[in-house]
């Protein structure tokens, strides 16, 4: 028995349901809804663009008509690529990830544009400019560099597009993206745009709780989204669905996956215990957009055949990812890029964070506890 003045930390698998901190961004989990700044998620995916929600995130308040338009003038101006970047991204290989493209573009970038530091104030007085540059600029850097790479044409950034949902469809498919499509693409990204402490966000308050600038912030965001834990997991769904032929074949293929003990992605979540509520919206649009590309492969009662066996057999039900996949699938966007699309909508959730963290910083530095043995003697060198 340990005696009183010792502390026994209690034992807990990734940090679930500790507490690390204090933030007025979003609210999250079973019993909390999900929230931006005090605003229904589903309200906000219904009626708003997404720079609305940018917006709302970056500056802590819904924008009015003229706002909204001053802000997108300049999301618009931030798209252009500077030649050095242009450069960086016709080197890198045309076989490596697009999460590595945007990791290394966004860490490129900020060797090139800089963020200053204001030692006097102890201030950074430029991180609204520069998270409105990012923001503008990552759809930017994924599709050139697909372009470069699959056709060895350099596109340039000019469009009449003014929303970053529906700037991206036109520039990866070199024409005017429908309607219908602009309109969900709003939808995913406003979905997408902030979760709370999740494993990216928590990076970027960890990097920039040592005073680094935001460029740090965002790349390390970029490196935790990577894996197929987070953000890697909409690919991982997609793979998935197109294993399967039909809805029967996918009900046998995933009865016998959990009787393999496989893991199945995009099912369950570390935060919610009886649904993902981003998954309703989603969903709806993901059967609206198999509709109207008449979707032959049946990709949606495939999905949904898929749900009803994780639900029976495992009561674990889809998360935001599942449906995005063939949402994104239907828009023709490659299923590789559908992480970097989580990017896009990010970003802004991570500079809100940031800018959260700067505002009231103590530098993030938990404690462990030790497992290994203790007292070892030591052993000289002409002894080993």
């Amino acid at each position: 028995m340990a005696a009183p003045t010792e502390k026994v930390a209690k034992k807990v698998g990734g940090l679930a349901g500790i507490s690390a901190g204090e933030s007025a961004i979003c609210t999250c989990g079973t019993g909390h809804g999900l929230n931006y700044r005090g605003y229904d998620i589903y309200d906000l995916a219904e009626h708003c663009e997404f720079e609305e929600v940018a917006y709302l995130l970056l500056k802590e308040k819904l924008p009015n008509k003229a706002e909204l338009e001053s802000f997108k003038k300049e999301l618009i101006a931030a798209r252009s690529l500077p030649k050095e970047l242009k450069e960086v991204l016709k080197l890198l290989p045309k076989d490596a990830h697009p999460m590595d493209i945007m990791r290394t573009a966004c860490s490129t970038l900020g060797c090139l544009e800089r963020e200053e530091y204001d030692v006097f104030k102890a201030s950074f007085p430029n991180q609204q400019k520069i998270g409105i540059r990012l923001l503008g600029i990552f759809p930017s850097v994924l599709t050139f560099w697909h372009h470069y790479h699959t056709s060895g044409k350099e596109i340039n950034t000019e469009s009449k597009q003014d929303s970053i949902a529906g700037y991206f469809l036109e520039s990866l498919h070199q024409k005017e993206p429908k309607e219908l499509w602009v309109k969900a693409m709003h939808a995913s990204l406003i979905l997408y745009a902030e979760h709370e402490f999740n494993a990216s966000t928590f990076t970027a308050r960890v990097i920039t709780a040592t005073m680094s600038d935001v460029y740090a912030g965002i790349t390390g965001a970029i490196g935790a989204l990577r894996g197929p834990l987070h953000g890697g997991a909409n690919e991982a769904a997609m793979d998935l669905i197109e294993e399967f032929k039909t809805p029967e074949q996918a009900t046998q293929g995933i009865l016998d996956k959990l009787a393999r003990k496989d893991k199945i992605m995009g099912f369950g979540h570390r935060v919610y215990v009886e649904k993902d509520p981003r998954n309703v919206v989603i969903k709806k649009w993901s059967k609206r957009l198999g509709e109207d590309v008449k979707d032959t492969k049946g990709l949606y009662p495939i999905s949904e055949a898929i749900e009803k066996v994780m639900w029976d057999q495992k009561k674990l039900f889809p998360n935001l990812d599942f449906y995005s996949a063939s949402a994104y699938h239907f828009m023709g966007i490659p299923t590789p890029y559908f992480t970097p699309i989580f990017i896009f909508s990010r970003t802004a959730g991570w500079l809100a964070h940031i800018f959260e963290q700067r505002g009231n910083n103590k530098l993030i530095r938990p404690s462990s506890q030790y497992t290994g043995p203790d007292n070892k003697a030591f052993v000289p060198m002409d002894k080993r």
